[in-house]
């Protein structure tokens, strides 16, 4: 018996692995987008542009989101139930400042006469923002049906995998930004 409860202990759960088999694929379609900018950036009608201050406050706000989902996780695992409360709360309003961001900085760009089919290269950087915007948004309504659960008085489950994968997940969409901003000022 003790050898069974030493295997499973050892096997990774079914929704972490999921997850991680969806992070696996995400990264390849973002490597292939990275990939196609790198190529297409030697056509001659390349537009260089200066990425608006609000992706630089947005950042902030994600890695900001990403030390309380850290803290909240960690609060959740000992227990003290009202602390992830309020750091679950504090994610979740980074999130969605994170987002209001990314939509201020798109519409400086747009104000400043680079709007989406102006040129392949603000196009390529529509699509590769506006879909990490999109795994962000999936996040953040992972985030609420996280935020509900904490504060749901009928449910009284401390199992941690939920928990484990909001905040995998989380971390994840946080570095993949911080790629992409890295990409998007290195490679212009």
């Amino acid at each position: 018996m003790r050898t069974v409860a030493m295997e499973q202990r050892k096997k990774i759960h079914p929704h972490k692995f999921t997850l991680w088999v969806a992070i696996a694929s995400i990264l390849m379609m973002f490597a292939g987008l990275t990939s196609a900018y790198i190529v297409k950036r030697n056509q001659a009608n390349w537009l260089s542009f200066e990425l608006p201050i609000a992706f630089w406050y947005s950042t902030a706000a994600m890695i900001a989101s990403s030390i309380t989902m850290w803290q909240a996780q960690r609060k959740f695992k000992n227990r003290e139930i009202p602390a992830y409360r309020s750091l679950i709360t504090v994610t979740f309003i980074l999130g969605l400042l994170f987002v209001a961001l990314q939509v201020v900085g798109f519409t400086i760009l747009a104000k400043n006469g680079l709007p989406m089919n102006k040129n392949v290269a603000v196009s390529f950087l529509y699509v590769i923002v506006g879909l990490h915007g999109a795994h962000v948004v999936g996040g953040i309504v992972a985030l609420m049906v996280t935020f509900a659960k904490a504060f749901s008085k009928s449910v009284r489950n401390y199992n941690s995998v939920p928990v484990d994968v909001m905040a995998t997940y989380w971390h994840f969409v946080d570095f993949l930004w911080i790629y992409l901003l890295i990409f998007l000022l290195a490679i212009r």
